[in-house]
């Protein structure tokens, strides 16, 4: 498997920047947006780039988003959310 070509404190800064950007976004519905992780991966996916070290699609992006945030919920984890998604992403968590 490809080594990625972003680490994970610029992940987490393009997930913290992709955060602000849909809040900016949904700002008039205080934030709500129950398909936030399809926006989230339109955003990332323009972002990233080949920073994973292969091509990745925004369904991927979808499934990894939606997964780092069940997984963090199922486990309890008090790591912010960015770093916490970012390491998943990696495959690092």
């Amino acid at each position: 498997m490809p080594q990625p070509h972003i680490t994970a404190e610029q992940l987490t800064a393009l997930l913290m920047q992709t955060g602000e950007a849909h809040h900016a976004a949904y700002i008039e519905a205080d934030g709500a947006d129950p398909e936030w992780a399809a926006w989230y991966s339109g955003h990332l996916q323009a972002l990233l780039g080949d920073g994973l070290g292969r091509p990745i699609t925004r369904s991927e992006i979808v499934y990894l988003l939606i997964k780092a945030q069940r997984d963090q919920d199922a486990s309890g984890s008090e790591k912010p959310w960015t770093t916490y998604y970012a390491d998943v992403i990696l495959g690092q968590a």
